[in-house]
């Protein structure tokens, strides 16, 4: 296992003109460089009722008996709640799996789920519906900022993340950690167990919402040590109504870009903060994962700046891991292979972490 380093110091950004080149140069080198980066809590749409409501029901729900959960179980399309040690998201070095609850919401049309939703829920479909409408909105800045960035159409990303033009892949998440003294966590081996393995995200990016006094995610350093992530970059918590949107490049996004954009090997841990802490949280997240239309067939992006990064290191090199067509990367994509779609690529990710199987 790697050592942990000092904690990372990554930039924030101002994503409140999503038309700025150079806004989109930031998110760019942030992107390629990292992999993560903070949006800038003042320069989204969310408000800080919105984010605390959000969490509020995510409480709600887990706090809610198990047989009301049981009756949206989680099933392939990747909706529906999954319970303690569900996931394993880092098999070949997890000794059980993930020690973590989840519970995923899919796309929803003309404001109402396309998936059972348990009890504790259903008396505010809108409310989630709106939030998760307001991270797609977010979503669409970034993915803007980078077409900007990569000096192509800025609408070159969002106009392939467009709902109206059929079902989507994105899923907003409500994440439960219990602390390390919870009756949850009673089998838990220090060094050997996580909250969530060591994984890379399989979407374009991610959204992540996390709480004040809550910390344990970490991320892969290039010098192969693990770094954690604050919650609040530097000494700056009173600068923000609520903590920075922590936001990640997603494997789909890296290898449409040819590896210019970054995504990173991460984990969630029991920090040894709170191994030590006579009073340990829960630790809350809400997530969104942003994938683009099912249908979207990732073909190379028509970016010089890709060209010229594909030209300098050869992109993303071979890979033997089953991907339909993508051979070395969406830019090296071998002639007479269709191009995988982004469909195809989530269901195979799925398959390795649930052990789903296509009909």
């Amino acid at each position: 296992m790697a050592d942990t380093a000092s904690p990372i110091e990554l930039p924030v950004i101002d994503i409140s003109n999503p038309h700025d080149p150079s806004v989109g140069k930031q998110m760019l080198d942030a992107a390629a460089k990292y992999g993560f980066l903070y949006v800038n809590s003042k320069g989204t749409d969310f408000t800080t009722e919105d984010v605390d409501h959000a969490f509020g029901l995510s409480k709600k729900f887990f706090a809610s008996p198990a047989e009301e959960k049981e009756t949206c179980r989680i099933t392939p399309n990747n909706r529906g709640w999954s319970g303690m040690h569900t996931e394993t998201l880092d098999p070949e070095h997890q000794r059980t799996g993930d020690f973590k609850e989840a519970m995923n919401f899919g796309d929803f049309k003309d404001g109402k789920a396309q998936q059972p939703l348990p009890p504790s829920l259903v008396p505010h479909e809108a409310e989630i519906n709106g939030f998760a409408a307001l991270c797609n909105k977010t979503c669409n800045r970034i993915l803007n900022l980078l077409a900007l960035g990569l000096e192509m159409q800025e609408d070159f990303f969002t106009s392939r993340h467009d709902p109206s033009d059929g079902p989507t892949g994105s899923i907003l998440r409500y994440l439960y950690y219990p602390s390390i003294f919870s009756a949850a966590t009673a089998a838990y081996k220090h060094d050997k167990d996580v909250r969530a393995g060591a994984h890379s995200d399989y979407g374009s990016i991610t959204l992540l919402f996390q709480r004040p006094g809550q910390p344990g995610l970490e991320i892969l350093t290039p010098e192969s040590t693990w770094a954690p992530v604050p919650i609040v970059p530097g000494e700056q918590a009173d600068a923000y109504p609520f903590p920075p949107v922590l936001v990640n490049i997603g494997d789909l996004l890296s290898y449409w870009t040819d590896g210019l954009l970054k995504s990173t090997v991460h984990r969630v841990v029991f920090p040894l903060a709170e191994q030590q802490s006579p009073n340990p949280q829960d630790r809350y997240t809400l997530v969104y994962f942003c994938h683009p239309v099912d249908t979207t067939e990732l073909v190379p992006v028509p970016s010089e700046v890709v060209k010229a990064h594909r030209e300098q290191t050869g992109g993303i090199e071979a890979r033997d891991d089953g991907k339909v067509g993508f051979g070395g990367g969406a830019g090296n994509l071998e002639p007479g292979k269709r191009p995988l779609t982004a469909q195809e690529h989530l269901e195979s990710r799925l398959a390795a972490t649930y052990g789903f199987k296509k009909d």
